[in-house]
């Protein structure tokens, strides 16, 4: 998949011009690229359309204009954009009440590895987790880790072939199973493997 050069940005008085469009469209995009697993955790897939919002919206809300700070920012974005042989999604633990949130981050220290992306036919892959730093100590776990999942082409091929898609936690303390039933959600994710 393609990554971010800095000719793919818009100056902050053409972002400002299009931001509603441009807003309202990644919206609807980010539909197709969320799945919900259980009732605490969300995957949100990254691709190259959401990484260039991101980098847009930073721009506009730190007034960044020069080249040498937006490379600095394409250095820190473009890794989470997929490669064509993986997936990468940022994995949300949303608790909304504060005394449950540290609770459950502190039962669920490893969660990170214990997701996992099968695709039907195929052994379920395990992330590459956190690759930028820790987000774990032993007391707690993060509320946000970023995950790559690696496919081989046997499993790329047969999911490109209509093999189902089960997302999973087999966390001791959150167990829970999400096959995508989407065919948005499905060809969305199918587009990152092109």
């Amino acid at each position: 998949m393609k990554k971010i050069a800095l000719t793919d940005l818009l100056s902050i008085e053409e972002y400002e011009a299009q931001r509603p469009v441009i807003r309202k469209a990644i919206m609807e995009h980010k539909k197709n690229r969320r799945v919900k697993l259980g009732p605490n955790a969300t995957l949100y897939f990254e691709d190259y359309m959401i990484m260039r919002y991101q980098i847009l919206e930073l721009m506009r809300a730190e007034n960044i204009t020069g080249n040498e700070e937006l490379d600095q920012e394409l250095q820190a974005y473009n890794p989470l954009i997929p490669d064509g042989s993986n997936l990468k999604a940022t994995l949300m633990l949303e608790y909304p009440r504060v005394e449950e949130r540290k609770e459950r981050l502190s039962e669920l220290i490893g969660i990170e590895a214990s997701i996992s992306i099968q695709i039907e036919g195929h052994p379920p892959v395990h992330p590459i987790a956190n690759e930028d730093l820790p987000r774990s100590t032993e007391d707690k776990t993060s509320a946000v880790h970023f995950l790559r999942f690696e496919l081989d082409k046997g499993m790329i091929n047969s999911a490109n072939t209509g093999s189902a898609w089960i997302i999973q936690s087999n966390h001791p303390h959150y167990q829970h199973s999400h096959k995508i039933e989407d065919q948005d959600i499905v060809q969305s994710l199918l587009r990152d493997f092109s």
